[in-house]
């Protein structure tokens, strides 16, 4: 009798691809599909050769070559091929054989996709996966939510492939229900894209400001990825900065310099929009691309608008090292905004999220690992209800010990026009939650004046509201009740 595979993976692309090699090499056999189907047999003829795979020429190949409970894992395209291929597949499953979605699906899709999967008798399973081609293949970290039931099934296989921390921990866990590990994953890529931005702020400065060429900086980065900054996005920009052209120059220096996305930092910023969370560092990390794409325009702007460039004066090693402290500071600035909007995605979808147990599936193999996430951890295990990093006494003192040369390189920046957005805008975050009270006052006032929104008073109970004829010309009628 035919051997039966542990598990079934549709779509042989870059990310399937090295996942499935992955599990074999952990000793699991494999059965293999792709629409495409000659995808399927190039892969058991060339990197899956004599290897315990099981190609499938079709959906119903793949699934009669699986164990019970099946496990048939999608690494398809976002959005319609997913719902497709669901769809497909339900009629040739049986009760309690699981669906597994390992793309970069969007979250309130994942959270559809469970209940209509679980209504015909099916268990379903929405995973992020991140750590990229090398990942998928060594070990990615892995971010699984969906139907509870179906963990226990492919929970050995996961924490299999996925990567390990020092102690041998898996950077995998069952995150929560329904659309919880896509959730994370989507806050884990703004993140991510956050990183990278106040990153390319250090280097823009340092190009631009201190007129150091690539090479230099590849000095620079290589320093700082021995210290708090160390991490993967350090790493590799380190590598990139000394990477040479044919003509011995930095490659970096060839490159278009419009910026590609896929649509998982826009879902993280809109999420905050509405959900209210003030997520202004990745926010302006996405607007920064957005702006990067405007090329044409920006020629032309650079050619109408002239600024006289002013000389950097200042010490060029001492900016240097503010400037290593500023993009620590930011970094801490972006965590503690993304674990808000886990903390409030928490409330509003009812999920019990593991907040130190991210951060350890955060530690290796994804694309954001760094040294920083272990101190993150150690804070929600010293306080499981810390209600912001910034309140946890090493990261408060931390960008305190920082906010100084953070608040020196942000005004060097603006005063010389060079655009540090998520530097500067993280700094703002850090003075607007610090303190006590803000302006808004005043907007509530001007609010309740032109659309008698009314407002609440510094003497008068929360929840108790009123409303001012301001002009003498109204009523007393007030609009509908708004939401703080």
């Amino acid at each position: 009798m035919k051997q039966k595979a542990d598990i079934g993976l549709i779509g042989l692309a870059v990310m399937g691809e090295n996942l499935v090699l992955n599990m074999e090499s952990k000793g699991y056999t494999v059965a293999v599909f792709n629409r495409t189907i000659s995808k399927v047999h190039n892969f058991i003829g060339g990197r899956g050769k004599g290897k315990n795979f099981i190609g499938a020429d079709s959906l119903e190949e793949l699934v009669s070559a699986i164990k019970r409970p099946r496990k048939v894992m999608m690494l398809v395209k976002a959005g319609k091929p997913v719902d497709d291929f669901i769809d497909r597949l339900i009629p040739m499953l049986e009760p309690g054989d699981i669906i597994i979605d390992g793309g970069n699906s969007h979250f309130p899709d994942t959270v559809r996709r469970t209940a209509y999967v679980e209504s015909k008798g099916l268990l379903y399973v929405g995973t992020g996966v991140s750590g990229g081609e090398e990942g998928a293949l060594l070990g990615p970290s892995m971010m699984p939510g969906g139907s509870p039931e179906a963990w226990p099934h492919v929970k050995e296989i996961f924490q299999a492939v996925s990567a390990k921390v020092e102690d041998g921990t898996p950077c995998c866990d069952w995150v929560g229900e329904n659309g919880a590990g896509h959730f994370v994953k989507m806050v884990h890529n703004g993140i991510e894209y956050g990183d990278m931005q106040i990153i390319n702020e250090a280097y823009h400065l340092m190009k631009e400001l201190l007129g150091m060429d690539a090479f230099e900086q590849h000095e620079v980065f290589k320093r700082w990825n021995k210290g708090v900054l160390d991490s993967y996005l350090i790493e590799i920009t380190a590598d990139i900065l000394a990477y040479k052209d044919e003509d011995g120059s930095p490659l970096v220096e060839k490159i278009l310099d419009t910026a590609g996305q896929k649509g998982t930092g826009k879902w993280t910023a809109v999420t905050a929009l509405d959900l209210g969370i003030p997520l202004t560092l990745i926010g302006e990390s996405v607007f920064s691309r957005c702006l990067s794409a405007q090329k044409d325009l920006r020629v032309k702007a650079s050619k109408a608008i002239k600024v006289a460039k002013k000389p950097f004066e200042g010490d060029k090693r001492q900016f240097i090292d503010d400037l290593e402290k500023a993009l620590y500071a930011a970094k801490i600035i972006s965590y503690a905004q993304g674990y808000d909007l886990m903390m409030e995605a928490a409330k509003e979808y009812n999920w019990n999220l593991n907040y130190g147990g991210i951060a350890l599936m955060w530690r290796g193999g994804c694309i954001i690992r760094s040294r920083f996430l272990g101190d993150i951890k150690n804070a929600f295990d010293k306080n499981p209800s810390l209600e912001n990093l910034l309140l946890d006494p090493f990261f408060k003192e931390a960008v305190l010990s920082a906010q100084e040369s953070w608040r020196r390189v942000s005004a060097t920046a603006l005063m010389h026009g060079v655009p540090v957005p998520a530097l500067t805008s993280a700094l703002t975050y850090f003075d607007g939650f610090r303190n006590e009270r803000l302006p808004a006052n005043l907007l509530q006032a001007q609010r309740d004046y032109f659309g008698a929104h009314m407002y609440e008073r510094v003497d008068a109970p929360r929840g108790e509201y009123f409303h001012t004829d301001w002009t003498g010309r109204g009523g007393s009628t007030a609009s509908t009740m708004y939401d703080v």
